[in-house]
């Protein structure tokens, strides 16, 4: 069998970068917050932009990509999302909030496109009976940057004297690196679909009506597939508002009393739960049903917020909070593969609606800055807290049922 080994390196690099650039928005948080003197609501602007952009760009992406061939979506992306960065050099330069917000959304456009496009590609590279490793591999990775982004966002960012120049000296940096990757990915060979079973891919050609048409026949035939949509919603809300205000939760006197600088780097601690989460989780999804692996960690997340809003203070509220990413790990790719399980051609629709769905990291943030500036930040926590409630009486309903299976 023909070797992948150089283009499935770069596919690593790239969700290394996902993971990266995501992160690096819980570090750019407090910063623009103290720089431009926003309450939690305007800060939280940054997420609105951001993951916002899922909702409005994955099926356009999908659809772009289908029409033009994988490699094209690869390039594209990592040229948009470095369009996005570049934008940020001005945007200090000229203390320009909107700015910041504008280019956010180009970035997080670019990051959309790259991930429509590059997923596909982590099953070709290699043995097919080697897809679920790589998949972990490549997701492990992505951990890795969602890891290092915070400890080294607080070194260049938040430790910096010159505010202007601790935004536009590492969003350069990424600039530059964007352009690279995408200047070796219009260089290096990749896989062509021809080499792989294609039947559940829409076909390129397909008409935009055609498309909503489809989309609306998925959910249609798999009503089940709303609880895993709006699971995704409420997963990925609660995952990045909890990431988005662990600086200032580790920075409230009452908690710990932590300088930004300081509280940027134990964010690193949140996110590394969630590599080493999904180290464990490969193994515990061997040897378990999804779903009660999906029910014991949403119940270990409950406990773990009641803990920290009860027990308001140091030590407890702030490691509670913090251990919140270890058993966030598993939730997306178990919430994802049980909603399209059995779905056969309808796959890649619903794989389209779930990613769409990840614009609740835009919205549900949102909604806990606003609870943040009219009651309290302590008591903000009870949206995220909500939020995994639903997950929880949803779990047994995401699933498509038997008598359904195709």
């Amino acid at each position: 069998m023909k070797s992948y080994k150089q283009p499935l390196i770069f596919v690593t690099i790239l969700f290394f970068l996902f993971g990266f650039i995501t992160c690096l928005n819980d570090i750019l948080i407090p910063h623009l917050k103290a720089l431009f003197t926003l309450n939690f609501t305007q800060a939280m602007l940054v997420q609105v932009c951001f993951f916002s952009a899922y909702f409005f760009m994955s099926i356009p992406s999908g659809r772009l990509t289908q029409k033009k061939g994988y490699r094209f979506g690869i390039v594209a992306g990592l040229i948009t999302a470095g369009i996005g960065t570049l934008g940020f050099i001005p945007a200090a330069q000229l203390s320009s909030y909107g700015i910041f917000l504008l280019s956010l959304f180009v970035l997080a456009s670019g990051i959309t496109l790259l991930q429509v496009a590059v997923n596909p590609y982590v099953t070709l590279l290699g043995d097919p009976e080697k897809a679920a490793f790589r998949l972990n591999l490549v997701q492990a990775f992505n951990s890795l940057g969602t890891t290092l982004a915070p400890l080294i966002g607080s070194l260049l960012i938040l430790e910096s004297t010159d505010k202007v120049k601790a935004i536009q000296v590492p969003y350069l940096i990424l600039t530059l690196t964007l352009m690279a990757v995408a200047l070796v990915f219009r260089k290096i060979p990749l896989p062509s679909l021809a080499n792989f079973s294609n039947e559940e891919v829409p076909e390129g050609n397909e008409s935009l009506s055609e498309s909503l048409k489809n989309y609306l026949k998925t959910i249609k035939d798999y009503p089940h597939l709303i609880f895993g949509m709006l699971a995704i919603f409420f997963y990925v809300g609660a995952e990045v508002s909890i990431g988005s205000f662990l600086v200032s939760w580790l920075g409230d006197t009452q908690v710990a009393g932590l300088s930004h600088e300081e509280a940027g780097r134990y964010v690193s601690f949140y996110w590394g739960g969630a590599m080493v989460g999904r180290f464990l989780g490969s193994v515990l999804t061997a040897k378990f049903k999804p779903v009660n692996i999906l029910r014991f960690s949403v119940f270990s997340i409950l406990i773990l917020i009641l803990l920290a809003i009860i027990f308001y203070g140091p030590g407890v509220s702030m490691w509670a909070i913090i251990l919140v990413g270890l058993f966030n790990s598993v939730l997306f790719p178990i919430i994802f593969s049980i909603s399209v399980a059995g779905m056969g051609k309808a796959t890649a629709y619903a794989s389209g609606l779930l990613c769409t769905c990840i614009v609740g990291g835009a919205l549900v943030p949102l909604l806990q800055a606003l609870m943040a500036d009219n009651i309290n930040l302590r008591f903000s926590f009870f949206i995220p807290f909500v939020c995994y409630v639903y997950i929880l009486a949803s779990a047994s309903k995401m699933s498509l049922p038997s008598k359904d299976a195709k």
